[in-house]
């Protein structure tokens, strides 16, 4: 199938790991052009840049400093020319969960700078490259999180973030047709997907099992499953008249169970 990506410019935040490597592998067999960023190792981007020289660009960015991320669109322009599209996936989390009254204001802060306030900064850097560059179409797609749908208790900062991203999509939508006609936004809400992120958590039986029950497939996302929406949602050939819509990568999740049967005790009343 044609997805009509060749030769398109793709700015992939987080680009190292997880989702956004196998969202960056993906675009490159495509035929696109790749500017990929990352904040503390480049994993396996060098390998990828042995094999696609002409088509992936690498960058480290801190999404926190707004010169960074700057920067980050002014050099994309230079190697590979007006950007096309650009996914916000780099985020954070907490490893260890911890309830609110115990969080410090420091990890909320840094969490919400991230994932929040990151997204923000490339969507406004993004936006700013449109309005510089001539074009009629273009595409930003965000990557949030089913916990900005349900929560999640003990990650209250990281759920905060996930679920605020919901505004930008609602807003933005309407902002990027003004720079160009046949703009799109929209919002990916990967569940529980077998990254670095989530290895630690996924390597327990008893979380495994409690995912489960809340999910009709019965089995948890790999990162080729997220990158494949994401593809879908950045073809204007597949995807050209689908803005402002969330997609749900979660095998149908419905939400959270919050207590086993040996937890709940029954009373009379």
């Amino acid at each position: 199938m044609d997805t009509g990506l060749e030769g398109k410019h793709i700015v992939i935040t987080g680009a190292s790991g997880g989702i956004g490597f196998e969202t960056t592998k993906i675009f490159l067999a495509e035929g696109a052009k790749v500017t990929g960023t990352f904040n503390s190792s480049k994993g396996s981007l060098d390998s990828l840049k042995r094999s696609w020289p002409e088509h992936l660009h690498v960058i480290k960015v801190n999404q926190t400093e707004e010169n960074s991320v700057r920067n980050l669109f002014e050099e994309a322009n230079r190697v590979f020319g007006r950007v096309d599209v650009l996914v916000a996936n780099a985020g954070i989390a907490n490893p260890e969960g911890i309830a609110i009254q115990d969080m410090s204001l420091e990890q909320w802060e840094n969490t919400l700078s991230v994932n929040l306030t990151g997204t923000f900064l490339c969507a406004k850097y993004f936006f700013a490259n449109l309005e510089r560059h001539d074009g009629e179409s273009a595409a930003l797609i965000m990557i949030g999180s089913t916990a900005g749908l349900f929560g999640e208790a003990w990650y209250a900062d990281y759920s905060t973030t996930k679920a605020g991203m919901h505004g930008l999509l609602m807003s933005l939508k309407n902002e990027i047709v003004h720079l160009a006609p046949r703009g799109r936004v929209d919002l990916v809400n990967p569940g529980w997907t077998l990254t670095p992120m989530a290895e630690d958590a996924l390597k327990d039986k008893d979380m495994v099992t409690r995912i489960l029950q809340t999910i009709p497939l019965r089995k948890t996302a790999t990162p080729e499953d997220i990158a494949s929406a994401i593809l879908f949602l950045a073809s204007d050939k597949l995807a050209g008249h689908v803005s402002g819509q969330t997609i749900n990568v979660a095998g149908g999740m419905e939400g959270r169970v919050l207590f086993t049967p040996g937890e709940i005790e029954f009373s009379d009343t």
